[in-house]
């Protein structure tokens, strides 16, 4: 063997050596990076959450003069409720996740609704008790999800504490299309929900999404929303989760147990 072939054969071994040396450096490196951030990542999903939870029950211009967090924790009290009978009951809030709980057959029930995209949900759920500053309920914050357009999307509802008049319905998580379905987080389109009414004087689901206008508004106007323009599948779909969960197999065992007495419950 030359010697110039086995110098090349040297150089080759060698480069393979370095090229395997930086891969192992470059994943622990990535591996450190995700682990150190990791903590990071769940502080800005839990303070994105709460913004969103804030804003679902109009309290945003507080929470940007007296920050996110300091407002959560004086106003916002989180409560697990049992779908089925609607009573409260027992949880922990740190640990929970809701979507893990949907998947495990042990923890949810099937959904029948097939049109809302669901096929399970949790039996228990947290739902956020907002209170005034005499320390009594004053609005409740309902978690949603169904499927838009394209996905799932995820949402709050959030209620004055007659569990009818609305004062926010606000998106979070979504893959809808921007400038169309995406616009169910344009400030406009959620302005238009405020002092809505969900159930007529009947207790019944009467909130309509409803296209073309309120000029189509079939009934009293307080329980119409403006579809989006342009987004026909996805203005469906919010009106479809919505019913879906103002109703049997969602909060509808927990309204018409709590309907006007949710504001006698003092929070401490």
């Amino acid at each position: 063997m030359s010697n110039s072939s086995q110098k090349n054969k040297e150089t080759f071994g060698r480069t393979i050596v370095f090229v395997f040396i930086i891969c192992l450096v470059c994943a622990a490196l990535v591996s450190v990076s995700a682990i150190s951030l990791k903590p990071m990542q769940k502080a800005n999903k839990l303070l994105d959450q709460h913004t969103k939870i804030l804003e679902a029950a109009g309290l945003s211009d507080v929470a940007a003069k007296e920050g996110v967090d300091a407002t959560f924790e004086k106003y916002v009290t989180p409560k697990f409720i049992d779908l089925a009978t609607g009573k409260f009951t027992t949880g922990n809030y740190e640990t929970y996740n809701e979507r893990s709980e949907a998947r495990d057959i042990a923890k949810s029930t099937a959904v029948k609704d097939s049109e809302v995209g669901l096929r399970r949900v949790a039996k228990k759920v947290v739902i956020y008790l907002v209170k005034n500053d005499q320390g009594m309920v004053d609005s409740v914050v309902l978690p949603i999800v169904g499927m838009g357009l394209w996905d799932l999307m995820y949402g709050y509802i959030g209620l004055d504490a007659d569990l009818n008049t609305v004062k926010s319905v606000v998106y979070y998580e979504l893959k809808e299309t921007p400038g169309l379905g995406a616009e169910v987080q344009n400030p406009k389109w959620i302005a238009l929900w405020k002092g809505k009414k969900m159930f007529n004087k009947n207790h019944k689901i009467a909130i309509q999404i409803v296209k073309g206008g309120m000029a189509n508004c079939k009934t009293n106007k307080i329980y119409c929303v403006d579809a989006i323009s342009g987004a026909t599948l996805t203005s469906r779909g919010v009106n479809r989760t919505i019913h879906f969960w103002l109703g049997s197999e969602g909060y509808g065992s927990f309204i018409a147990k709590y309907r006007g007495k949710l504001n006698q419950r003092e929070l401490n």
